[in-house]
């Protein structure tokens, strides 16, 4: 199965200058564990999770003001949308993260996460998917 068929979209995204108290009420009021750090023309340059807060944030006594740019993942994973599931939880595991934007033509179409590479499942050697399963 692809990545394409089990990635979520719309992609959440802030600006590096947007303050961590911003990000956290977008993640909050979206119900999401991370947002992707975009510039201007929509290219990620990061990703800002619930993690950085707890570490870079609460550990290292930075305000709420503080830019998304300053606490956010510069070194991003991404995946294509033709790639299999199989390689997504592949690199999940060796970069040790949850989540993958997805990129397609060279722009962010979507975010795979654990949890969308959990929901599929091999069934009699085909790749069928369970969208109910939580």
């Amino acid at each position: 199965m692809l990545v394409k068929n089990v990635m979520s979209k719309p992609v959440f995204t802030v600006a590096p200058t947007a303050t961590v108290v911003e990000a956290a009420r977008i993640m909050k009021d979206e119900k999401i564990g991370c947002l992707i750090v975009v510039k201007s023309a929509g290219n990620p340059v990061g990703i800002v999770t619930e993690s950085d807060f707890l570490r870079k944030i609460l550990a290292e006594n930075k305000t709420l003001q503080t830019p998304v740019e300053e606490v956010m993942t510069t070194d991003i994973k991404t995946i294509g949308e033709e790639e299999t599931i199989e390689q997504a939880a592949k690199m999940m595991t060796l970069h040790r993260i949850r989540r993958l934007p997805v990129i397609a033509e060279g722009k962010l179409s979507g975010i795979v996460t654990l949890k969308d590479v959990v929901k599929a499942k091999k069934v009699n050697g085909e790749s069928e998917y369970y969208p109910s399963f939580t």
